[in-house]
């Protein structure tokens, strides 16, 4: 057994907790990495922490979500009585005039919670805000780990669910760029850049949605021979290329639907007019 790889607790007194316990190699440095590896979890820390504070006071706001034909995806569907009236649009009148809040507080739980619970989030925010670890080879600073087996990480397992959630609504943002084909007046045939903004949002939604780790499970998952289900197993082919990507998609589609929302904020403020292609 080689000698000197396990350092001895100074005499009256108990090992560390964490990875710097007495089990851990004699290395006096905390890591070896000699890059700026604290880049990579400052700059995921900063664009998590800035979408938030967009999205929330977009939530509470309770206002500029709509300039026909645009309805912003923060507010789509509107549930409740005090929605602004959308012609055609995702009025869904659920909850009555006792709701006095933001309707986006109503909606915005489902993909949030999706996003939240993501695999792939999950990294993004333990590393750049809870330093778990904050990166490759550079220990955490925490005494103990106890995974997401407590409350309230436990309840990352339930991003299946939200993923059955992010579906329908994804169906609805995809009815709300159909509607953006019309002008302002309602009328059919037309195409603005809004037009394009949705689009683009609305490609990278679903490319997201279904690239997630759920769904690839869900379309492939259980089966002991793929040969035998030629369907689902080109379908998890494609998933998986798209699950490939995740990370990409994750970001991109968190970028695209918060511009979209900017865009439809503007027009609504009055701050310009929404250019007309055709």
């Amino acid at each position: 057994m080689a000698t000197g790889t396990e350092p001895q607790p100074k005499s009256g007194t108990a090992p560390g907790g964490g990875v710097r316990d007495g089990t851990r190699a004699a290395i006096a440095a905390a890591h070896l990495r000699t890059d700026r590896w604290w880049l990579a979890p400052a700059a995921t820390a900063a664009g998590l922490l800035a979408f938030v504070v967009y999205s929330t006071w977009r939530a509470f706001a309770n206002a500029d979500y709509y300039q026909a034909p645009y309805v912003s995806p923060f507010y789509s569907p509107c549930l409740a009585d005090n929605c602004e009236p959308m012609r055609s649009g995702p009025n869904w009148e659920i909850f009555g005039s006792w709701w006095g809040l933001s309707p986006a507080l109503l909606v915005l739980i489902f993909p949030l919670g999706f996003r939240l619970t993501c695999y792939y989030y999950r990294k993004a925010y333990y590393r750049g805000f809870w330093a778990s670890p904050p990166a490759c080879a550079v220990a955490e600073p925490h005494k103990k780990y106890t995974g997401e087996t407590r409350f309230p990480l436990v309840l990352q397992n339930i991003h299946r669910y939200f993923f059955y959630a992010a579906v329908p609504v994804a169906g609805i943002l995809t009815y709300d760029t159909v509607l953006a084909f019309r002008d302002e007046h309602y009328e059919w045939g037309h195409m603005g850049l809004g037009t394009l903004v949705f689009l683009v949002n609305i490609v990278l939604i679903w490319a997201y949605t279904l690239s997630c780790h759920s769904c690839r499970h869900i379309v492939g998952g259980k089966l002991k021979h793929f040969s035998r289900h030629p369907v689902r197993y080109r379908m998890w082919q494609w998933v998986g290329k798209l699950n490939a990507r995740h990370m990409l998609l994750a970001w991109a589609s968190l970028v695209s639907v918060a511009l979209c929302d900017l865009y439809v904020y503007l027009l609504a403020s009055s701050a310009f007019d929404d250019p007309r292609l055709f």
